[in-house]
C-alpha cells in the first residue's frame, strides 16, 4: 500500500478508529510528521489534538537511524547495545543536544495553550509512521506516567517488531494499516509525498485543531 500523502493516510487511519469518535479521548501527536496525520484523525473523530515531543538520537553518521529517544525532561530510552558501542561523552553531548531540541519544539509548538490532562483518558498517540519504534515507545511511556487510562498506537506503516515493543511499554492496542510484513525499511519509503513539515506548518496545524 502506497499513501498519497499524510493527510491521505490520516484518513484511512481514522476510518480504523471511528470507535473513539467523541470519546473521551486526546490524539496525541509526535512532531513533526505526526501533526497532520493527527489533525486528520483529531477532525475526523471530534477528538482534541495535543502533542507529544520526543526526539530522536541518531547513529553517529547515521542520524536517521535511531539508537535512543529522549523528552524535554531528559527521560532516556536507548538501544543499549547500540549505545553500549559508542563514545559515551559524545552520547551524553548528543542526548542533551536533543533534549534541548525537544524542550525548544514543545515552546513553539504548543505556545501559550496548558497541556491536556490525560487522567483516566483514552491516550490516542500517532505518527507517519515507525521505524526503530524508540521515539513511539518513548511516547508510550511518558503517556502512562500522565495517568492514561488505555493507551492507543496508530500508524500508517511500521515493522513487525514494533507491535511487541510498544505493548511491552504498556500500549494496550497498536494498529498499522500495512502489514507489517510488507515494511520498506524506512517510513517515508511508503508514500508518494513525503515533505518535512517546518515549525510554521505545525503550529497552523495544532492552531486550527484548538478552535
Amino acid at each position: 500500500m502506497m499513501f498519497d500523502d499524510r493527510r491521505d493516510a490520516g484518513k484511512k487511519l481514522a476510518e480504523k478508529l471511528t470507535h473513539l469518535r467523541k470519546a473521551d479521548a486526546v490524539v496525541l501527536a509526535l512532531p513533526r510528521g505526526g501533526v497532520e496525520i493527527g489533525a486528520e484523525i483529531a477532525h475526523a473523530l471530534s477528538l482534541p489534538l495535543d502533542i507529544i515531543v520526543t526526539r530522536k538520537v541518531g547513529y553517529p553518521g547515521h542520524p536517521e537511524y535511531a539508537i535512543g529517544a529522549v523528552d524535554e525532561k531528559g527521560t532516556v530510552i536507548l538501544n543499549e547495545l547500540e549505545a553500549d558501542a559508542l563514545d559515551r561523552a559524545w552520547l551524553a553531548e548528543e542526548v542533551e543536544r536533543q533534549k534541548k531540541e525537544a524542550a525548544r519544539r514543545l515552546t513553539r509548538y504548543r505556545g501559550n495553550r496548558p497541556s491536556t490532562s490525560l487522567a483516566k483518558k483514552i491516550a490516542l498517540i500517532v505518527d507517519d509512521g515507525i521505524a526503530t519504534g524508540l521515539t513511539m515507545r518513548l511516547a508510550v511511556r511518558i503517556a502512562r506516567e500522565g495517568g492514561a487510562r488505555k493507551i492507543i498506537v496508530g500508524v500508517p506503516v511500521a515493522p513487525e517488531s514494533a507491535t511487541a515493543m510498544l505493548k511491552k511499554e504498556g500500549a494496550d492496542e497498536v494498529i498499522v494499516l500495512l502489514p507489517p510484513e510488507e515494511f520498506l525499511g524506512a517510513v517515508g519509503a511508503h508514500y508518494i509525498d513525503f515533505p518535512q513539515l517546518t515549525d510554521e506548518e505545525v503550529v497552523r496545524f495544532l492552531s486550527k485543531a484548538a478552535v
